[in-house]
């Protein structure tokens, strides 16, 4: 059969047509999946160079010692001596450093408690993320030491662990000791005497009308309510001015 030469172009005109729009509408091909967005990792091994560092940060989020804000709130650095739960020091000086913001308002919570004849007395606040790394190889256990996958609060210098003492510096009871790592720390502990509970209460309530947020486990430990902003360091004590 003969195609007459109108029928033939009409014929490839189609073909033309028909293999254009199969380019901008392919049927079979399917979209590809979202990516999976991962959240960030957490810094394993932060450093902060101990020559630039206090000099590139604002100055509500530099590391100061407590007593250039508020002389007195006494000190007993534990892990700047062997009464600790690992029985060797830790830091090489005693010193109480905190993020600028975090220790005016612990100074605030001292000015606080002198007003009934009582006082703070610290345990511990900025620790240097090489530190929470030798806890953790002694003492792997979350509920009391912090995992450096993670960081610690101590380590962002926004936590302190303290307690309360009278005018005399004398410390008022408390459920237990000072890193007392059993369920007779935990805050909601029901034991012991009544006037420990009490001044475990007194303190929480000090410490959270300035803005600290104490944990589950341990009577003595408060976190600023705004650590998150902070970044983790690893920041010697002996070089916080």
């Amino acid at each position: 059969m003969k195609i007459s030469r109108f029928a033939k172009y009409l014929i490839v005109f189609i073909l033309v047509l028909l293999s254009t729009t199969s380019l901008h509408h392919p049927t079979f091909v399917r979209a590809e999946e979202p990516a999976k967005v991962q959240s960030p990792a957490i810094e394993s091994n932060p450093v902060a160079p101990e020559s630039i560092f206090m000099s590139q940060l604002p100055n509500w989020a530099r590391l100061v010692d407590i007593r250039t804000v508020n002389p007195n709130i006494r000190l007993d650095i534990r892990y700047a001596t062997t009464n600790n739960f690992l029985k060797r020091k830790l830091y090489s000086t005693a010193k109480c450093a905190l993020r600028s913001s975090v220790a005016e308002k612990l100074g605030k919570v001292q000015t606080d408690l002198e007003k009934i004849g009582l006082g703070l007395k610290v345990y511990d606040c900025y620790r240097p993320f090489s530190v929470t790394k030798q806890m953790w190889d002694f003492l792997p256990d979350p509920n009391y030491v912090a995992n450096p996958a993670r960081g610690s609060r101590h380590n962002r210098g926004a936590a302190v662990d303290l307690t309360l003492v009278d005018r005399t510096g004398k410390e008022l009871e408390m459920p237990t000791p000072y890193d007392d790592f059993t369920t007779r720390a935990h805050r909601d502990y029901a034991g012991g005497s009544t006037q420990s509970r009490k001044n475990r209460q007194l303190l929480e309530d000090a410490m959270k009308k300035q803005g600290f947020v104490g944990i589950t486990t341990e009577w003595w430990h408060f976190d600023s309510e705004d650590w998150q902003k902070f970044a983790i360091l690893d920041v010697s004590l002996g070089a916080i001015p």
